[in-house]
């Protein structure tokens, strides 16, 4: 069974609801605010380390409280944070989410340390290994993640690449994914630059994923209660069963079937 290396954020998440969402220049009042720790790293490798995983994570923290106490979290689930580095005088990452009676979220990001990630925190990267996977999404440099992805193939390790936040890598480091994952709009905005890349997992919501020919239907939902971070448990759970030698149709189907029970709780994280 091969090991999971995140490369990403570690967020704080302040949570308010909402009856709707605000339009623009609108005030709304919501409920009481609530603070969940998320970023699209961190919830991606506690999933993972969730299904079973050995998980090491690349990334930065603040030297700050929140910081402290983030790292201590993942250390609660397992996940090795040596390599989670300390930016003086900067704040830990922060989202702000306001989320609307159905559950339905939006989200602002102020990047703070994730910010800070730099090629030269991968160095790590050089111990991995055929049967290793490697995940990263895009609330870090986009620099780092292109890098990130070109070591980690020449290690031989499986890559996969979650497109989220949105935003546009080269067609070499696209194709060194497998999967890159993606949801409808981002799959939309990914073929409308060019030639798709080798690998693309789209995530369908309420009607599953499809990858490649194999088409899984999403996992029974109960009662959504908070939509955050339901991609990211998705993701983690993939790159977990990937890398415990699980078949692709496999992999999604337990993926789908974490992500679906993810909604069942506030926040990214349960």
């Amino acid at each position: 069974m091969g090991a999971v290396v995140v490369v990403g954020s570690l967020n704080i998440d302040s949570v308010v609801e909402v009856e709707r969402h605000p339009q623009p220049g609108e005030t709304l009042l919501g409920g009481d605010l609530v603070k969940h720790f998320g970023g699209k790293g961190a919830n991606q490798a506690i999933a993972a380390a969730r299904a079973g995983a050995k998980v090491g994570f690349i990334g930065r923290v603040g030297d700050d409280a929140d910081g402290d106490a983030y790292l201590h979290r993942l250390a609660g689930y397992g996940i090795d944070t040596t390599h989670i580095a300390r930016s003086a005088g900067i704040a830990t990452g922060h989202a702000a989410i306001a989320v609307d009676a159905r559950g339905e979220n939006t989200i602002i990001v102020s990047p703070g340390a994730n910010g800070r990630v730099t090629v030269g925190d991968l160095a790590p990267l050089a111990s991995l290994a055929p049967g290793d996977v490697l995940l990263a999404s895009l609330e870090v440099s986009l620099d780092v993640v292109a890098e990130a992805a070109r070591i980690a193939a020449a290690r031989g390790a499986r890559v996969i690449l979650n497109l989220a936040p949105y935003a546009s890598l080269p067609a070499d480091v696209l194709d060194l994914a497998d999967p890159v994952v993606v949801n409808e709009h981002e799959n939309s905005l990914l073929e409308a630059e060019g030639p798709s890349p080798r690998s693309v997992l789209v995530t369908l919501g309420s009607r599953g994923s499809r990858w490649g020919s194999h088409e899984v239907p999403a996992g029974a939902v109960t009662a959504v209660v908070d939509t955050t971070g339901a991609g990211d448990c998705f993701c983690g759970t993939l790159a977990a069963a990937l890398a415990a030698g699980f078949s692709d149709p496999d992999a999604m189907q337990a993926a789908s079937t974490a992500a679906a029970a993810s909604v069942s709780w506030v926040g990214a994280q349960p």
